[in-house]
């Protein structure tokens, strides 16, 4: 039964873990939606900062890849015949 005893708590502690971090990143997702507010009331398109985010979080070469297959499919798309919604 000791074996039981030590393992209900391991797993307990594990869980109070657990259950910390998830009110910390509670917090911090709080504090970045704070941020947002703040950033959109001073006229910064929320949108566009959040994309920036995303792009800056990858690598540089990968960003350079994805940009070239952007403009290889864009311009794919434009003279292919291809209408838009534009048009």
């Amino acid at each position: 039964m000791t074996g039981q005893g030590i393992a209900a708590d391991q797993l307990r502690a594990f869980v109070e873990r657990v259950e910390r971090l998830d009110e910390e990143i509670k917090s911090f997702n709080d504090d970045k939606k704070a941020v947002y507010a703040e950033a959109k009331s001073n006229g910064f398109c929320v949108k566009t900062l959040k994309k920036i985010i995303q792009e800056r979080r990858k690598k540089p070469q990968e960003r350079e890849e994805l940009e070239a297959l952007f403009d290889l499919y864009w311009h794919a798309l434009q003279s292919g015949g291809a209408t838009d919604a534009s048009t």
